[in-house]
């Protein structure tokens, strides 16, 4: 995997933790609307950091059996 690629996978990771830290902090004042919105968010860079993983596998083991 280039750096490039597992640097953006950290980013991906990282902006999932912390909108996952925002949403429970939300979610603790009684900011419902807020925590849920920030849980979308998360989910959502969690599933791209996913794809993103699966993408790069899929390549690694292509370039491996060429």
């Amino acid at each position: 995997m280039s750096q490039s690629a597992h640097n953006r996978l950290a980013e991906l990771h990282n902006l999932a933790s912390h909108a996952h830290a925002a949403a429970a902090t939300a979610h603790g004042k009684g900011d419902h609307l807020t925590a849920h919105e920030l849980s979308k968010q998360a989910h959502e860079h969690s599933m791209n950091a996913h794809r993103l993983s699966e993408e790069l596998a899929a390549k690694a083991a292509m370039s491996r059996t060429a």
